[in-house]
């Protein structure tokens, strides 16, 4: 017996540390698969400005094209400005009418004062002086915020960019008609980009706003750092759903293996290495650090 074990030391001692490796390989394994929350299903995400005119108007100028980034302020298109110049020119000469109608009947609201004062002037008549000039100054006053408006539309003329961000999905044209209200520009927000992380709702209990993160995107070498920083606070329930007469409809199958449901986690990127560019649907792997 102990002739064996010296011949075959070697071969006990090798299959000694092979076990001892895989059962500490095992348990890195079970750690980071299980004890660690970690998600394959992650998206990249980031917030959407939809840029509509306050004003309508034919396009005189498109300055921008596709995926291209634009700073905040910077002019995106222009609408033809001469109708709403006209206007500016229009309001300018009504509140310069009503500024003179306003001189008149204050100067003849103080001249009626001093007729009533002598005895020469009713005191209804002087009155009715000092509430016409009184009603010339809202008139003026309603000119002058006219006149402000036409110079706010003439500057809305020039659509800017509200955000750093990329012109995506560009289809505008010079000679296009702009509609108030209507979105012609869609700019990706450049400050927004995150990644949500669609973790089971058994690994939440395990998942607190701070923790740091791995994110690996696809297609890219190398991962990303973030950190945890909110839990979404709801999901869509399909039996919530209402038939044509208001009635709930309620699935007539209930699996008795019962699936965990999967919970947005809002994570920051806390920085972006150079090289490396971001869009909006790329798909993400997250996993928490373990301290």
């Amino acid at each position: 017996m102990i002739y064996w074990m010296r011949r075959h030391a070697g071969g006990v001692a090798l299959t000694t540390v092979l076990a001892v490796c895989a059962l500490l390989l095992g348990h890195n394994l079970w750690k980071y698969y299980v004890d660690a929350p970690w998600t394959r299903d992650g998206r990249v995400t980031a917030d959407v400005v939809r840029i509509a005119p306050e004003i309508s108007g034919t396009i005189s100028a498109v300055h921008v094209i596709e995926n291209q980034f634009v700073h905040e302020g910077d002019i995106l298109f222009q609408i033809s400005p001469e109708r709403f110049q006209l206007a500016v020119e229009a309001a300018q000469a009504d509140l310069d009418s009503a500024l003179e109608a306003m001189k008149l009947d204050i100067s003849t609201a103080e001249r009626n004062t001093k007729l009533e004062e002598k005895g020469s002037l009713s005191a209804e008549a002087a009155e009715r002086s000092q509430r016409e000039a009184a009603a010339a100054r809202a008139e003026a006053r309603s000119a002058e915020v006219a006149l402000d408006v036409a110079k706010l539309n003439l500057k809305r003329t020039a659509v800017r960019a509200p955000v750093d961000g990329y012109v995506t999905n560009l289809h505008l044209r010079k000679g296009d008609y702009a509609v108030t209200g209507d979105a012609t520009v869609t700019l990706v927000d450049a400050g927004s980009f995150r990644v949500t992380g669609y973790f089971r709702e058994t690994q939440l209990a395990r998942i607190k706003p701070g923790d740091p993160v791995r994110i690996g995107l696809m297609g890219v070498s190398g991962e990303l750092q973030g950190h945890v920083e909110s839990f979404g606070r709801g999901i869509a329930n399909s039996n919530a759903a209402s038939d044509d007469l208001g009635l709930p409809l309620v699935e007539p199958v209930f699996s008795w293996v019962r699936l965990a449901q999967r919970i947005p986690v809002r994570i920051a990127i806390d920085g972006v290495p150079s090289g490396i560019e971001l869009a909006a649907g790329m798909t993400a792997s997250v996993s928490l650090v373990t301290r």
